[in-house]
């Protein structure tokens, strides 16, 4: 497993944070981090996504700061570009994943059937996103791949 993405696996929770105003983005990293949870995934669904991962990138050098919702490789780029240490897409996108996987960047692509999980497996990945968790079968699905996809780790994450 990745580095980054062991650290995150250690702490066993990723916010997903959507934020409006990156002018509040350290205090929240600040308040994560003393709450210890080092980490979160700022998601690319606001106007404020690229400026908030460059805050907390600067002023929180101890946070694990990535990106959700990429959903193209313009955004994996913005995403890097503004400090994100990992990268968190709802689907599978083959451009973002291989760009990410080329540059070294983690890369966490959403699957939710065993399809989705070999296009994984198959570009050497070894951690996933189970989305969206609830409506794709919830535990019991996440039973069903864990079967014959053991070398895998799922991040189960919910729809809003």
């Amino acid at each position: 497993m990745n580095p980054v993405l062991a650290k995150l696996a250690d702490v066993g929770l990723v916010p997903v944070v959507k934020i409006d105003d990156a002018a509040k983005a350290d205090g929240l990293a600040h308040a994560l981090i003393e709450g210890g949870i080092p980490c979160a995934e700022i998601t690319f669904r606001t106007e404020a996504a690229a400026d908030a991962i460059s805050a907390i990138s600067r002023k929180c050098p101890d946070m694990i700061v990535g990106a959700g919702t990429v959903i193209n490789l313009d955004l994996a780029k913005k995403a890097v570009d503004s400090g994100a240490k990992f990268i968190v897409s709802p689907g599978f996108n083959p451009s973002v994943v291989d760009w990410c996987i080329s540059q070294g960047i983690p890369v966490v692509p959403g699957v939710n059937n065993p399809s989705g999980v070999e296009a994984g497996l198959e570009r050497g990945l070894d951690v996933l996103k189970f989305f969206p968790a609830e409506a794709s079968g919830g535990v019991a699905m996440l039973d069903a791949l864990a079967g014959p996809f053991a070398q895998v780790s799922f991040m189960p994450t919910r729809s809003e």
